[in-house]
């Protein structure tokens, strides 16, 4: 006994020990903790120091209840409270009951007094009175006997006295695991709480509060209502706090993964932290129960099992296995038998008690967390658990249960080849292939596995081997997929059944693209099309849309063209279309890169229409082609439409597990949300994406992922802030020697980021770099405009006046061919930069609010803010200082409002010093909102456009529209617009320039010259 109970202290200390983070030898780092360095409990703290700070004073607690779930924190809580009266001066008293002690009377106490010196009592009275509870008399009667009432009243006053005596000069008593304690230690327990020792005496208490007795819980109760018993029940730790100082070296989002795992437990997360670190939990983290973590921080929480009995044992252990079908009968069944029938449910009844088992509905049960569910499952004799899950699968079958269902416990029981039971895992994985594809994956392996390698089996096997491969690659494990998918390619023959080859080849470059080898990938597809007999139409779709992809990453799109073209044919004549909306939206994004800017416009209007009439399940088989018509979308500046299918792609993709494809999406949402200026979300998103992108292992995607994070790190970061440049250049030394267009753009972000930080020479060269020389052939022309511009400051500040004056040219007839807003207001900026160079500041003024009004129209308000304070200067400096500070405004609002830090400060700093013009009477009673859809309406925008532009509805737009006409006593949008301009507070609206594009035999422009100009009166209509 004693050996045991010693083992049961030690196991709590290792507990207390747990919680502090790797690589710490005492308390917690200070920062982002509490005032002593504990995690997330600064506010309990301050209220024990107030109770220590006042003991013995009249009306304060002489009780502390800490009450918590096993693993919150309360004894680590409670050791600092003792520490911190030590050092106070006070004695402290520290006792920890065990539940194999239970029958020893006062066993809590005497633990406790075994911390005092008692020659200093030697021949004092109360020594001996008290001495049972001193010394753990075990011939005291038991309080639940009733003999001997009086006596052991008599005895309680004695301790209290002694306690008294002993906290003359200040006590501590801290007891430990209260709910563990023997019913002599907790009439102790109630009696002091009832009848406070006096003087400064601290009674301290922690506890678990499902497992104290119901007087004790009722007594404290009771202590709270009198104001003797402070209550500190603990809470989970706060997600933010807990990161910062347990998770700091870990990726953002898998951080927040384990702590939803461990639900704000601290040991919990430590040990989850411990699993993480050691490589144990590497994938999900629901999958808990397949994860190796016995010896780590959790590990003590085993000592709760070695008190109970062989039978509850069995029931802790078969709950374990059996998880979902914890019900009564499937325990009985797996347990049994029992001498009675009320046996079982006494045992469990007791479990539920101790808090090892808790009851998830009114016939189900679990263990209290994932963690010891896991911990518990290891420790099991293996040939124990294979037998409880075969009866468990056995009593599912003949209960009628689905292969999914079953799969688990049928997995688990396999130790050989059996037919029947690698039917029900297939099955099953063929049911999770979407929704979980790594159950899915797990589920075939297991299968091919036992697979006898005979000739009868061949053909299953490559079935198998092919939907495993999938499974891995939409899982995000995709060079395991790779990896798969050449093994069977080169053991498969092009006639095959199925077409089992073709599909293999489109599956594996679809993995190498996603890893970064597209050249290996257009050469694989290349082959695989130009065989004979080619491939079947539905597998010449999948092959086409892996050509296509891979071309346009290697900037080779106008040599797929016609083999796009093809696809869609194909597509088309076998109604599949879903196909044709993929091939529409791949087009779209390849013409988009082009420069092709009307076609790619009516080519993602095409594959739009398709995809939202499409159904949800119908897209998961290829829901890469959100990722095309998401990024095509947002390449031609309809940013909520790309927001709108990005957000789409994101809630399909998470449901059903395909890892791979959420980088691309999030990398979509991040370009939106940026250049829609809110920085905020777009870091979040990027952040989410790189975790994704580091997991996946794809250098080129990592690359891509890094240079996109660059612009929004430097636009949300201060003025002078290092981490845009330090991931610009991760980014670039991540890309290698690659020359595809993510690569290109690793070199172009770096260029303007090192241009910002002051280094123009490097910054040149870095963008010239990226294009493969003066000529960027290497940039797709789409991007040329804005990184031509970068070169024009660049030039400038070289003192190359010439050479600036060449890229505004270049930059010019670049944008004129593209006909984008936002790349013709890039073109202005660098006129304005060459403009103001050459010292015709108002020019430079008008062109740089010309931008501003381009960036508006098409959403950009992030550039439209910066084109905004970069005027604001310029026209003070040309005399129209009014006008200045209203332009400065709206900068300044758009740069706050949407976290663009950088902006702020450059607005700080080129704030000019003239009070804006005061808001007339006419405009004076408008709201916020008012004012900004007044002034959106001014710029020339659709009610349409404003809705797009705010997030809005359209009915809402209207709606203020009436308020604002009526409270500025105008009757038109022209009227509205002439008020807007002659207050100072806009200025007429640009027009904006086109560009027509190829492909006119796919998707022609059908509009007759009628339509046309009917289209034109409409929005002129709309405009007035």
């Amino acid at each position: 006994m004693a050996d045991r109970s010693a083992a049961l202290r030690i196991g709590t200390s290792a507990v207390r020990e747990s919680l502090r983070p790797s690589g710490t030898t005492g308390r917690v780092p200070t920062s982002g903790a509490g005032p002593a360095g504990l995690v997330g409990r600064s506010a309990e703290l301050a209220r024990l120091d107030a109770v220590l700070g006042g003991l013995g004073r009249e009306g304060g607690p002489s009780v502390v209840d800490l009450c918590g779930e096993a693993g919150i924190g309360k004894s680590r809580l409670l050791s600092e409270v003792c520490a911190r009266a030590r050092r106070g001066g006070l004695t402290v008293l520290r006792g920890r009951a065990t539940e194999d002690e239970r029958q020893s009377p006062f066993q809590l106490f005497a633990d406790a007094f075994a911390d005092v010196d008692l020659a200093v009592l030697e021949g004092d009275p109360l020594l001996a009175q008290a001495a049972p509870v001193v010394h753990g008399d075990h011939r005291v009667p038991d309080p639940g006997s009733g003999a001997g009432a009086p006596r052991r009243f008599v005895l309680y006053r004695a301790v209290a006295a002694l306690l008294a005596r002993l906290g003359a000069n200040g006590l501590v008593v801290a007891l430990d695991d209260l709910h563990w304690a023997d019913a002599a230690s907790l009439e102790l327990v109630d009696h002091l709480v009832r009848h406070p020792v006096r003087g400064p005496v601290l009674l301290a208490v922690a506890r678990r509060g499902r497992q104290t007795p119901a007087a004790l819980a009722a007594a404290l109760m009771r202590g709270v209502d009198s104001g003797s018993v402070l209550s500190l029940p603990l809470a989970p730790l706060a997600e933010r706090e807990a990161i910062q100082v347990l998770a700091p070296d870990l990726p953002p989002a898998r951080a927040r993964q384990l702590y939803a795992a461990s639900e704000g437990n601290p040991l919990y997360l430590v040990s989850l932290l411990h699993a993480h670190r050691s490589g144990a939990l590497s994938g999900d983290v629901g999958a808990l129960g397949e994860v190796g973590i016995s010896g780590g921080p959790g590990s003590p929480l085993l000592a709760e099992l070695t008190a109970l009995s062989a039978a509850q044992r069995r029931i802790v252990e078969a709950v374990t296995v059996l998880g979902e079908h914890a019900t009564s009968a499937m325990l009985g069944l797996v347990t049994g038998p029992f001498s009675c029938a009320d046996e079982l449910d006494d045992q469990i009844a007791d479990l539920a008690e101790r808090d090892l088992l808790r009851a998830r509905s009114a016939d189900r049960w679990s263990l209290r967390h994932p963690l010891l569910r896991t911990l518990v499952y290891e420790n099991i004799p293996a040939g124990r658990r294979v037998d409880i899950h075969r009866r468990t699968a056995d009593e599912l079958t003949r209960l009628g249960a689905c292969a999914a269902e079953r799969a688990h416990h049928v997995e688990r029981a396999l130790t050989g080849w059996n037919a029947a039971s690698a039917d029900v895992l297939t099955e099953a994985a063929a049911r999770f292939s979407h929704t979980a594809p790594a159950t899915a994956a797990h589920y075939l392996e297991a299968v091919l596995r036992f697979l006898p390698d005979a000739p009868e089996h061949a053909g299953r096997r490559g079935e198998l081997t092919l939907a495993r491969a999938r499974a891995l690659g939409v899982g995000g494990r995709l060079r395991e997929s790779r990896d798969l998918l050449h093994t069977l390619i080169a053991g498969s023959e092009a006639d095959g059944p199925s077409g089992l080859r073709a599909q293999a080849i489109a599956q594996c470059a679809v993995m190498e693209r996603h890893l970064g080898h597209c050249p290996e990938a257009t050469a694989l597809l290349r082959r695989e099309l130009a065989g004979s007999p080619g491939p079947q139409p539905g597998q010449a779709v999948s092959l086409g849309l892996a050509l296509g992809m891979s071309a346009v990453l290697t900037v080779t799109f106008p040599e797929v063209r016609a083999d796009l073209e093809r696809t869609l044919a194909t597509a088309r004549s076998h109604g599949d279309r879903t196909g044709e909306a993929a091939v529409l939206a791949l087009a779209a994004l390849g013409e988009a890169y082009e420069g092709n800017t009307e076609l790619a416009g009516r080519l993602a209007t095409a594959a739009a229409q398709i995809t939202d009439a499409t159904t949800d399940p119908h897209l998961t088989e290829l829901c890469e082609s959100l990722v095309w018509l998401a990024w095509a979308e947002g390449l031609l500046e309809r940013y909520a439409d790309a927001e709108r299918h990005a957000d789409r792609g994101l809630e399909i993709a998470r449901r059903s597990g395909q890892l791979y494809v959420l980088p691309h999406l999030l990398m979509s949402r991040a370009f939106v949300h940026l250049n829609t200026c809110r920085l905020p979300t777009a870091l979040e998103a990027i952040e989410e994406a790189e975790s994704l992108t580091r997991a996946i292992g794809s250098g080129d995607l990592l690359a891509l992922t890094l240079s996109l994070k660059t612009l929004i790190l430097l636009l949300a970061g201060p003025l002078g802030d290092p981490g845009a440049l330090a991931t610009a250049r991760e980014a670039v030394a991540t890309s290698g020697r690659s020359t595809n267009w993510w690569a290109s753009l690793a070199w172009c972000m770096l260029g303007h980021t090192l241009y910002v930080s002051g280094d123009p020479h490097r910054a040149q060269e870095a963008i010239l770099n990226a294009g493969g020389g003066e000529d960027l052939h290497r940039l797709q022309p789409s991007t040329r405009p804005a990184q031509l511009e970068t070169l024009v400051h660049t030039a400038l500040a070289t003192g190359h006046l010439d050479q600036a004056r060449h890229w505004v040219a270049r930059a010019a007839q670049e944008a004129d061919r593209v006909g984008l807003r936002g790349q013709l207001a890039a073109v202005l900026r660098a006129r304005a930069a060459l403009a103001e160079h050459e010292g015709d500041t108002t020019a430079a003024a008008q062109l740089l609010q010309q931008a501003a009004r381009q960036y508006a129209q098409c959403g950009a308000t992030l550039w439209e803010a910066y084109s905004l304070l970069r005027a604001a200067p310029l026209v003070k400096a040309a005399g129209d200082g009014p006008r200045a500070a209203v332009l400065w405004h709206r900068g300044h609002r758009i740069a706050v409002g949407g976290g663009a830090r950088l902006l702020a400060d450059l607005a700080e700093m080129t704030r000019p010093q003239v009070d804006g013009p005061p808001v007339p009477d006419d405009l004076a009673h408008l709201t916020a909102r008012e004012l900004e859809i007044a002034d959106l309406v001014a710029e020339g925008l659709s009610n349409q456009a404003i809705a797009t532009r705010l997030y809005l509805s359209r009915r809402t737009v209207e709606t203020h529209l009436s308020t604002i006409y009526r409270k500025a006593s105008v009757s038109s949008r022209a009227a509205l617009a002439s008020l807007m301009t002659r207050t100072g507070r806009a200025d007429p609206r640009e027009p904006v320039f086109g560009h027509q594009a190829p492909w006119q035999s796919v998707i022609p422009d059908d509009r007759s010259e009628e339509q046309r100009q009917k289209e034109r009166r409409s929005s002129e209509h709309e405009r007035r």
